[in-house]
């Protein structure tokens, strides 16, 4: 379940929204202004998240691997991306 709060209110009632995203498997987005600015969210979830975005970074790599081209060399990369 998602619910919504804002950073004020949650700060009122941060140790009760703690338990509820660790032991109740619910989530919340924090909100400023009426504007979503953040979520808490449990550990599993978060952990989950993490796998989907490895999955879709492996999933593009074979895709960038299968591409036509001549390959570029590492360091050029770096430079470029600014790593």
């Amino acid at each position: 379940m998602l619910n919504k709060i804002t950073t004020a209110e949650a700060r009122k009632k941060f140790a009760n929204i703690i338990n509820q995203v660790a032991f109740g498997d619910e989530s919340f987005v924090l909100t400023r202004r009426g504007e979503p600015i953040a979520a808490l969210v449990s550990i599993n979830e978060l952990k989950l998240l993490q796998e989907l975005e490895d999955k879709r970074d492996i999933e593009d790599a074979w895709k960038a691997k299968k591409e036509i081209g001549k390959p570029i060399p590492w360091d050029e990369l770096k430079k470029e991306l600014e790593l």
